[in-house]
Order: C-alpha cells, then sequence, then structure tokens
C-alpha cells in the first residue's frame, strides 16, 4: 500500500496499536470481518502505508495474535490485566527495547480507515517539540451539537500549540454568545452581534491518536491519576496534571468513522465493501 503523506516524516517511529478481545458493546471487535479481513489487520495495513518503521500489535489474545500472524502483521502478547491501553502500551516498549527519544504513535485499533498522513504528522510533533512529551491531534468542531455532547472530546491550545486542557464539557466556553454557534461569524452575527470577531477560532474536536516519547510512556503508568482525570474520564489529563507537555496537531478534516458500536461496523462495512 502507498504512502499518502505528501513528504514522508525524516525521523523514525513505531506504531503501537492495543487490542483486546473484551468489549462490552462489540465483543471480539479486533476479529470483526471487514470486506475479508480481521479489524485489527485493517488497522495495521493502514498504519504501514504511514512513514512508520514498524507496525506492531500490541495483545492480550493468543487468537488476536495469530489472525494477525496470518495476514504478515507481527504481534506481540502482553499481559491480560492492564488497566489502560496505555499500560499495554508500556509494556510492549519494554518487550520491544524501545527507551529515551524514540517515538511511539498509539493508533486505535478500531480505527480501519485512519489516514497514514494523520499518523505521520502526529509522529513529527515530538521531533519538532522538544518540550513535549506526548502529541495528539484535533479537528475544528462542525455543529453546535458536537460542540454540547459529552462524547465529543474537546481540547484548547496554547499560542504555541500545546495543549491548555481536555474536556468533555464546551470548551472554550463563549460567555457572552451562548447557545449559538459562536465561531461561525458572519452567519450568527445577527443573533449575537459582536462575534464575527471569533470567526476562524472554532472549538476544536480531540482525536483519539496519541505520540509519546517512550521513556514518557514506560513511566506513565507510574504517575499518580489525575482529579481532573478521574472527573472527566480522560487518561491524557494525568500527562498535563503532572507538569507533561502535550502538542496538538490540527487538521480541517475529521477523520474516518472509528467502530464503537454494530451499528458503526456495518458503516465501515459498506464503505469498503
Amino acid at each position: 500500500m502507498s504512502r499518502t503523506a505528501d513528504a514522508p516524516p525524516r525521523h523514525r517511529f513505531t506504531v503501537l496499536i492495543p487490542a483486546r478481545l473484551a468489549s462490552s458493546r462489540l465483543p471480539d471487535k479486533p476479529l470483526a470481518d471487514i470486506a475479508g479481513l480481521p479489524m485489527v489487520v485493517r488497522v495495521a495495513q493502514r498504519a504501514a502505508a504511514s512513514a512508520a518503521t514498524r507496525v506492531v500489535v500490541a495483545t492480550d489474545a493468543p487468537r488476536i495474535q495469530q489472525a494477525c500472524a496470518g495476514h504478515g502483521v507481527e504481534a506481540i502478547l502482553t499481559r491480560a490485566d492492564h488497566a489502560s491501553g496505555s499500560d499495554r502500551l508500556a509494556e510492549a516498549c519494554v518487550q520491544l527495547g524501545l527507551d529515551g527519544d524514540d517515538v511511539v504513535v498509539n493508533v486505535q485499533g478500531d480505527e480501519p480507515l485512519i489516514d497514514p498522513a494523520l499518523i505521520d504528522a502526529v509522529a513529527g510533533l515530538l521531533p519538532a517539540r522538544p518540550g513535549a512529551s506526548m502529541g495528539t491531534a484535533a479537528h475544528p468542531v462542525g455543529s453546535l451539537d458536537d460542540y454540547n455532547n459529552p462524547n465529543v472530546v474537546k481540547v484548547v491550545r496554547d499560542a504555541q500549540g500545546f495543549a491548555h486542557y481536555f474536556s468533555r464539557a464546551p470548551i472554550p466556553f463563549a460567555r457572552d454568545h451562548a447557545g449559538v454557534a459562536w465561531w461561525e461569524g458572519g452567519r450568527q452575527q445577527a443573533a449575537a452581534p459582536g462575534v464575527a470577531g471569533l470567526a476562524g477560532f472554532a472549538p476544536l474536536r480531540h482525536v483519539g491518536i496519541y505520540s509519546y516519547r517512550a521513556a514518557f510512556l514506560r513511566a506513565f503508568p507510574a504517575l499518580a491519576p489525575a482529579p481532573t482525570e478521574v472527573l472527566e474520564a480522560l487518561e491524557q489529563l494525568r500527562a498535563l496534571w503532572h507538569g507533561h507537555r502535550i502538542a496538538v496537531h490540527v487538521t480541517e478534516h475529521a477523520p474516518g468513522p472509528g467502530v464503537d458500536t454494530p451499528q458503526d461496523l456495518e458503516r465501515v462495512r459498506r464503505l469498503l465493501a
């Protein structure tokens, strides 16, 4: 499969794909058939079309490892008792000997339509930002419903492109323009005078892809959970709480749909049929 990035980054990075069988809404999700291939294999193939030097599935299930091996995808077995995907990736870093400033990109195992160019962009954040421990991505929120939806995670960046905060709440909250899509500027100006000056400063929807320095990823599970992390149910807030910086790449386009439910799976099957 050819790479889609216009100019592949000049740094080396490894893509790790955490995959486990347990799923409350879609049992055996990584092995779900999508146009003749297990979903986790499709994800790995998309990742292999990036500039990654290595793509590895980290799983707790021999069935997933065997399915990957049957399609030429490297997979390693990790412990079954990990509390989160980042814990699984930390163990994978140890098994693979990744440490120091080695760059690791976490691609979720339920993103069979992920854009390889997005993987490259997120991987490139850390070599360009020596002060960052992590990188991630976001895109402009497209509707007032998404802005207000607690299942749509938002992020606010600072002037250097680092994350201020992530939240399920509508942030930044436009005090004087509540109830309107204030970022759409001219169209909303009649309903909210003065809002046109905010056009172009759309709220950002977080995209769940991460890059890490391997040394940080190996140490991350030992950090105490943050109160904000517990309240928001957002693990990335632990990094901010402990003073680590997260660089955020902004893409203009929303990524392809992920797979969380049987309905999502049927939609992706139709797209790839």
